[in-house]
């Protein structure tokens, strides 16, 4: 249903194609919304219908809100007929990973161990994209206690990937990145300790925005993002456009007291003239596959197209960044997790499991561990914000393969073969340091896999890289979705 569209209007400026509203950005469909182009109940119809073409085979959603949606919808199109003020995600359906806190609903984070559970209140991210208008249209898979770079549990099985269902969509905002792909969400909100919503991102062929640290609260995520995880891990938005982050970003963003990371930044208006760029090509020694060098190479020609400088950059001092991230996700918490489980360690899923158990086999952490370790991490950040002064953004692989297939866990790159720790170490880094970054797609694998490209900027300038990505986006074009069709069903 159109609401009080002028004769001829409709058919004018119906600006998806063949009558699919499920296919425009976020920031169109709020417009559409808010200029009584389309009502909210229509698209969100539009949307589980494609939930339920498309799911059946990647499998993203572990609840769809079907009734819930639908009377948000219907509140928010009788606010539209009554010209009330509207929020600027007004009636616009986005989903939300299941770490977040939805009021009255589970948190499952991916395990049966938390059956049990019901939110008492919605989480400060939920909270704020209902604040904005926004219709709450499901909750997304994820690994167990996020612990994986790849998406299955016992709650809901294993999610795919909308580009090749024998590929995962990867971990642990798998779900998430696989809904917005797949065009049964425009947007929503993950999580990222370790890469978790850029490497889906990447996989997926989407964008996504890893914060600072305490831009945007996490109040209200399971596990709790305070101290000691909140060094790392961070709440973000996830969308098919860096357009429309930056308009996810701006409802999300601000102080909250239940957050103790969080910073009292205002937004503000980012500036791109005089910005230089640094190329990082590869984490050091350690190689990409070719189609990962090809895809920043391209955004670095784009960048220069538009005029802005780009120069070959490789930090100093970094080389042990990825094992320092590694202390902290991994051995510092390890022996915490496994007494948690004590007993109960058959239900565990997979996910849950790999890397605890890889960290339980490592020695554990003394207090002089951990006091060595922050302060050679304060020491780096120091480091490299100072070489950063040159160059206020880096340029870099956002992973060093595309998507991979199930439980894969080494690729050949031409230079030698590398596992999962190195493939993510263009990733890892930026929690360790918390610094912001953001992943764009930038092209294809030679198997028509997406391939993102990654900006790293300093603290608190997600606004010059939200700003610099839309414009390297408008450089590249239009990027293809996934295809419709797929021939296997989730196992």
């Amino acid at each position: 249903m159109f609401l009080n569209v002028p004769g001829g209007v409709r058919a004018a400026r119906l600006p998806y194609i063949g009558g699919m509203p499920y296919r425009s950005s976020l920031c169109l469909m709020a417009s559409l919304v808010r200029e009584r182009h389309i009502s909210p109940v229509e698209l969100l119809e539009a949307h589980l219908r494609q939930i339920g073409r498309r799911n059946p085979h990647i499998n993203a959603f572990v609840t769809v809100l079907e009734e819930g949606a639908r009377a948000a919808a219907r509140k928010a199109e009788s606010a539209v007929m009554r010209s009330q003020t509207v929020g600027l995600l007004h009636g616009v359906p986005l989903t939300v990973k299941d770490s977040f806190d939805i009021g009255g609903l589970p948190t499952l984070c991916g395990s049966r161990l938390r059956s049990g559970h019901r939110a008492a209140e919605d989480s400060t991210a939920v909270a704020r994209l209902r604040d904005a208008g926004a219709v709450i249209l499901g909750k997304t898979s994820c690994p167990e206690f996020l612990l994986n770079y790849e998406t299955d549990n016992y709650i809901t099985g294993r999610a795919n990937n909308p580009w090749d269902p024998d590929c995962t969509p990867g971990g642990s905002s798998g779900g998430e990145a696989a809904a917005i792909a797949a065009l049964c969400s425009p947007g929503g909100i993950g999580s990222d300790a370790g890469g978790s919503l850029r490497l889906p991102a990447h996989f997926c062929g989407i964008s996504a925005l890893k914060p600072t640290p305490g831009r945007i609260s996490a109040a209200g995520h399971f596990p709790a993002i305070g101290h000691p995880g909140g060094l790392l891990g961070v709440a973000g938005p996830m969308a098919r456009s860096a357009r429309d982050l930056r308009l996810l970003f701006s409802v999300l963003a601000g102080f909250d007291s239940q957050d103790p990371f969080s910073a009292p930044v205002p937004l503000h208006v980012p500036a791109l003239e005089g910005l230089r760029v640094g190329l990082w090509e590869s984490f050091y020694r350690v190689p990409v596959q070719a189609s990962i060098s090809a895809a920043a190479a391209h955004a670095a020609r784009k960048l220069g197209d538009l005029k802005i400088p780009v120069e070959p950059f490789e930090p100093a001092g970094l080389e042990r960044a990825p094992n320092l991230w590694w202390f902290f996700f991994g051995q510092l918490p390890a022996r915490t997790v496994h007494e948690m489980l004590q007993g109960r360690e058959a239900e565990v899923h997979w996910t849950g499991s790999e890397m605890l158990n890889r960290a339980l086999q490592e020695p554990e952490p003394s207090a002089q561990d951990v006091l060595r370790n922050l302060a050679a991490r304060d020491r780096m950040r120091a480091a490299l914000l100072r070489q950063m002064e040159r160059c206020r953004v880096l340029l870099m692989p956002a992973c060093g393969v595309p998507a991979f297939r199930h439980r894969e866990r080494r690729w050949e790159t031409g230079a030698k073969a590398i596992g999962l720790f190195e493939a993510a170490m263009p990733l890892t880094p930026w929690n360790l340091l918390g610094l912001p970054s953001v992943v764009i797609p930038f092209g294809l694998h030679e198997d028509r896999l997406p391939v993102g490209v990654q900006l790293v900027g300093r603290p608190y300038e997600e606004e010059l890289l939200l700003e610099l990505a839309i414009h390297l986006e408008e450089a590249r074009g239009p990027f293809p979705s996934p295809p419709e069709g797929s021939p296997a069903a989730p196992r």
